[in-house]
């Protein structure tokens, strides 16, 4: 009740101020000034952009069947909410794989608002070519970008929110078979940092490994440390901003792989939002 109380008080105080600073006869000139920065900061509210609308993008049925299906488990409407995504954001989805959160966000932060999607060309297939037509005729706003991670060339201070949606520990695997080569983690968060506008918002989820040789747990696990994401991106001049358990499945013990049967889908994971400072 207090609390209530409190709170109700706090909303009015700005304008009981102005109506008491108005009222005196004397200092006229100060009491115009203040009511005149009081009027000036009512519309700067205004200029925040609001929050996009996720719900609906989830709820869009012209969506693939197989990706709606992913989204009981992966929860896009929460974690966009948490990460803080705003209507005409732009916003780099960094190894998007199929499209699934490109097309989300796309259709979430409206017409002024877009995607980049960069794909390493070397997993993009024919197929894969076909299906991200579709995607694009959906979301016309996504724009897909072939480089490798590893050499991510982005103009600068360009993005307001990037996703890195179970693919930085892919940051420390590398495949002959597969043609992706060894990354320096190091050089590509400062890439990415550049990338992103004062007070930029990077948003990592990946599955939980355990502490140890990182390299091998990418490798064999396709696994990363919390403390090592956490270390790798505070160095790279980020600021953990938050992280949320959203996805935690402490039932998953972290030493299966990721794509087996027993736990796909299900893994134990982590929710960070790390920040550009202002």
């Amino acid at each position: 009740m207090r609390a209530g109380g409190s709170t109700k008080r706090a909303g009015a105080t700005r304008r009981d101020a102005y109506r008491g600073f108005i009222r005196h006869p004397e200092g006229k000139m100060m009491n115009r000034l203040i009511a005149a920065l009081l009027l000036a900061a009512a519309p700067l509210a205004t200029l925040h952009a609001a929050p996009a609308n996720v719900a609906a993008a989830v709820a869009d049925t012209t969506r693939p069947a197989e990706e709606r299906a992913l989204d009981a488990g992966r929860k896009p409407v929460e974690v966009l909410r948490f990460l803080g995504l705003e209507t005409g954001d732009r916003v780099l989805d960094v190894m998007t794989g199929s499209g699934y959160y490109a097309e989300l966000i796309a259709k979430a932060v409206g017409p002024k608002g877009s995607v980049v999607a960069l794909e390493p060309p070397v997993f993009l297939s024919d197929k894969g070519k076909a299906s991200w037509d579709g995607l694009q005729a959906r979301a016309p706003n996504v724009e897909l970008l072939l480089q490798m991670p590893g050499e991510m060339k982005l103009a600068p201070a360009s993005f307001d929110l990037a996703l890195l949606h179970l693919v930085y520990h892919d940051f420390y695997w590398e495949s002959a078979q597969y043609k992706f080569p060894r990354m320096d983690p190091d050089a590509a968060l400062t890439a990415l940092f550049a990338a992103m506008k004062p007070g930029g918002v990077v948003g990592v989820v990946d599955h939980v490994g355990k502490a140890g040789d990182t390299r091998a747990a990418a490798d064999k696990l396709h696994r990363i440390d919390p403390a090592t994401v956490k270390a790798d991106f505070l160095r790279a001049g980020f600021v953990l901003d938050g992280e949320s358990d959203l996805l935690r499945v402490p039932a998953d013990d972290g030493s299966k792989l990721v794509f087996d049967p027993a736990v796909r889908g299900k893994t134990d994971r982590i929710v960070y939002r790390f920040r550009k400072p202002a």
